[in-house]
């Protein structure tokens, strides 16, 4: 899971915002896990799936394999 550090604020319609919630209900996902999701989505079709690396000059942490150990 991503270390969640920094607070994003947004102003949005209302409605959009209900609609929103709604629809995140029935993936039953929250609408964070969502605003996540779809940030990292556009972070990775910008810069591609290694961005953590070309964003801090890290290598990206590694990911736990099936077994539950990391690789």
């Amino acid at each position: 899971m991503e270390e969640r550090t920094a607070r994003l604020t947004l102003l949005i319609d209302p409605r959009k915002k209900a609609l929103f919630e709604t629809l995140c209900a029935k993936e039953d996902v929250t609408p964070s896990q969502k605003v996540r999701q779809l940030i990292r989505e556009y972070i990775e079709a910008r810069l591609g799936t290694d961005w953590m690396e070309t964003a801090t000059g890290l290598p990206a942490k590694s990911k736990p394999s099936r077994s539950g150990r990391t690789s």
